[in-house]
């Protein structure tokens, strides 16, 4: 049946989250009522039980008045049982008119209120009092049963995703003050507490606990953390009390940026959305066009009776309206980015998950992607009279600045210390390496292309891994090779692609091309490209896009990763260990290291779209018989109007599937 103002203009706005309350265009729901210490319970989770019990208020009030009115035309003449009908529609009906008059005087003429009003005054017009009556009563009530499951779909979105934090136990001078967490700063202390949520993302300094991650990786058992690891925003602590020191401010921590995707995702429509919009913009001044000559065209060459045919059109007008689509449709995608949250991937868009029905090439960054980004020196192999260890301790001094995981994995083999006061000149070049003054000599540390480009003559490695050719004032001192681990999930992602239809999967590296071939050839890989920077990844990636037939999604971690993941037809970044830049960058986020989640998303995807079209054929199909039995006399408006309340609602219902998909 058709749907309310509120109900159209959720469909053109982005869907917000607002204090942990549900805002659904002008219409709340509060998924949990907390009152805490201290403070004003100004939820508004009052308001909205006030607000849906004076939604139901209409329909009884207008139903106890027909119902009177029915009894009245037994016993009563005509003036009496017409004037409690008009009573009746004016409680149930007359802010659907209103609204249609205000939307008419605004150049909105053909949208769901003119098409009821139209269908409802008409009835009036030919004297059929009761059924006008009844078309409004049923659509009040279709309209609450409808606000109802679609409230319950995204109050459960709503409460898979309360991570939002009410508060911080922030620790200052000895004593724990509870306070907003936007007003806590990095390096400041908070304290969490068994059964907190950990407001910030930061490092414990003291204790030790499991968290509940479920709400961020969709992971059900928990996680042990303890000095010095590092806690997400949104994680819920279980049993120990955690010290954390604070390395992000509210804004740029996880809970706010997973919360902010949630936000923006309505924004985005799916191609099945925009052709309902578009469709919906034709099909109602379509049928109201087909109503008029229904009423018109038989009475004038065909001799019959006006009131009969204008009847007919007026049925034929309750029925078309396409409540059922342009409600559900939308709705179905809502619960499609639901359910893939809950499996611990944030979809940023309809436009996104409909994406992901259609991938035909999927390429991954290696490290920290495929591999788990845990470096280990495996080969130390010196040159021209350097020993083992000169040579770590000329790759340690160059890397003593960098944050890059292999600097680190270097740093440790080494073990000493290393006087970065003694340290000038010191310029990192992605993709290449590093360069730095240390004792008047310049140290390099880096990829073949860095001795290439700096004019060194080097031994190529031949051992697997990651190599860091090593130089000291132009003289070549040897190699290093540093191994990464793949993560046991990359075999299986890549297998679950392939049974999902994906036709290649590509790996780009910086590593060596033998690295890469190597790395492949364990993963079952089709093409592996090695020692690329990250403008040669973004050339490899255009040039594949050349060669798709549906499209391209590229799955990185990095920063070096941020321009492949925005180029991408669909950009996937690895939310628990990726940086900022490559979620900002990507339109998928994946909140766990596990690659495999990626056919998850695409079998999500996947039964979104089955239900859509299923909605979209069913409602297209029922409406089609209807109007054809409307036209024909044969259904009446009693009917007509039961039929449309029926295809809403199953409409709405089937959308409401997704959510327990897979569960």
């Amino acid at each position: 049946m058709p749907t309310s103002s509120r109900y159209r203009v959720y469909f053109t706005a982005p869907i917000e989250y607002m204090n942990n309350c549900l805002e659904v265009a002008n219409m709340k729901e509060a998924p949990v009522c907390e009152v805490k210490e201290n403070q004003s319970h100004e939820c508004g989770c009052h308001d909205t039980r006030e607000r849906k019990r004076n939604e139901l208020i209409k329909p009884v009030i207008g139903g106890v008045v027909f119902g009177i009115g029915l009894i009245l035309s037994r016993f009563f003449g005509p003036y009496i049982t017409t004037a409690v009908f008009v009573a009746a529609y004016l409680i149930l009906g007359g802010e659907i008119v209103l609204r249609a008059l205000k939307n008419i005087a605004h150049g909105r003429i053909f949208d769901e209120n003119f098409l009821m009003s139209a269908a409802t005054l008409g009835a009036f017009a030919i004297g059929e009092y009761p059924e006008a009556v009844a078309v409004m009563l049923f659509y009040q009530i279709g309209e609450y049963f409808q606000g109802m499951a679609v409230s319950r779909s995204k109050k459960s979105i709503t409460n898979l995703m309360d991570i939002r934090p009410d508060y911080a136990n922030l620790k200052k001078d000895g004593q724990i003050v509870k306070t907003d967490p936007k007003t806590v700063g990095i390096g400041e202390l908070i304290v969490v507490k068994p059964g907190e949520k950990i407001p910030l993302d930061g490092v414990v300094i003291d204790g030790a606990s499991a968290l509940d991650t479920k709400a961020l990786t969709g992971e059900s058992a928990p996680r042990g953390v303890s000095v010095p690891d590092a806690v997400l925003s949104g994680c819920v602590n279980l049993n120990g009390v955690l010290t954390v020191e604070v390395t992000k401010a509210y804004g740029d921590s996880t809970a706010a940026k997973i919360i902010e995707l949630v936000e923006n995702a309505g924004a985005r429509k799916a191609p099945a959305e925009n052709f309902i919009t578009t469709f919906s913009r034709y099909y109602t001044p379509a049928v109201v066009g087909l109503a008029l000559l229904t009423a018109v065209l038989p009475p004038l060459f065909w001799g019959g009776e006006w009131g009969d045919w204008v009847h007919r059109a007026l049925v034929f007008l309750v029925i078309s309206c396409p409540c059922a689509l342009v409600l559900s449709v939308p709705l179905c995608f809502f619960c499609g980015i639901g359910r893939a949250s809950k499996s611990g991937v944030l979809v940023k868009g309809g436009n996104y998950l409909e994406a992901l029905n259609h991938l035909d090439i999927v390429v991954f960054d290696k490290t920290g992607t495929l591999t788990k980004g845990v470096f280990e020196v495996t080969a130390i192999k010196p040159s021209g009279g350097f020993t083992e260890n000169r040579l770590l301790e000329l790759a340690a001094t160059a890397e003593a600045f960098s944050n890059h995981p292999i600097a680190s994995s270097i740093s440790r083999a080494y073990g000493g210390e290393i006087n970065r006061n003694l340290l000038s000149e010191y310029n990192e070049t992605a993709g290449r390496g590093v360069s730095v003054r240390s004792a008047s000599k310049t140290v390099l540390a880096g990829s073949g292309k860095l001795m290439d480009l700096t004019g060194v003559p080097y031994e190529r490695a031949a051992e697997p891994g990651t190599e860091v050719y090593v130089a000291e004032d132009g003289v070549f001192a040897g190699y290093i090779i540093v191994s990464d681990e793949i993560k046991p999930d990359s075999r299986d992602a890549i297998s679950l692609l392939k049974k999902t239809g994906v036709r290649k999967t590509v790996m780009l590296t910086g590593d060596s091309p033998q690295t890469a071939a190597d790395a492949a050839r364990e993963l079952n890989i089709d093409e592996a490209y090695g020692g690329l920077l990250p403008d040669q990844k973004v050339e490899k990636i255009e040039a594949l896009n050349g060669q798709k037939r549906g499209k391209l999604a590229f799955v990185g971690d990095g920063v070096n990763d941020a321009p492949a993941l925005a180029i991408a037809d669909v950009g996937i970044a690895m939310g628990g260990s990726g940086s900022d830049a490559a979620i900002e960058a990507a339109d998928v986020a994946l909140m766990t290291g596990q690659p495999s989640k990626i056919a998850d998303a695409i079998g999500v995807a996947r039964f979104t779209k089955r239900v859509v079209w299923q909605n979209i054929v069913f409602a297209l199909g029922v409406k089609a018989v209807f109007m054809a039995l409307g036209a024909l006399g044969i259904a009446t408006m009693w009917e007509a109007v039961f039929a449309d309340v029926g295809v809403s609602l199953l409409a709405v219902l089937n959308a409401t599937r997704i959510m327990r998909a897979g569960s």
